[in-house]
């Protein structure tokens, strides 16, 4: 499973997502793909993004049983706390 949660995407990244992904709420993208296909999918999010930002999660096989990277102008930062992935804030 995958889901891109995108804010203030531009029409070409909404366009591409949704060529791919199902999109369910506004900005909201989900599918099922391969590890190859994500990361394409992640490089076009991460090539696209402009001033707008979003989230990539996917399937792993961690502890939380997820997987996350974030991208463009966001107050939220991963962070990797000891294996454990965990978001932090920045200050505004």
């Amino acid at each position: 499973m995958m889901v891109v949660v995108t804010n203030n995407a531009p029409p070409r990244l909404r366009g591409r997502l949704s060529v791919w992904l199902l999109e369910v709420r506004a900005g909201v993208y989900l599918g099922v793909y391969s590890a190859r296909t994500r990361e394409m999918i992640r490089d076009q999010v991460a090539s696209l993004i402009e001033d707008g930002d979003a989230v990539v999660a996917w399937s792993a096989p961690t502890d939380a049983g997820f997987d996350f990277e974030t991208f463009g102008h966001n107050r939220r930062t991963p962070v990797d706390f000891d294996g454990l992935k965990l978001v932090a804030f920045k200050p505004s």
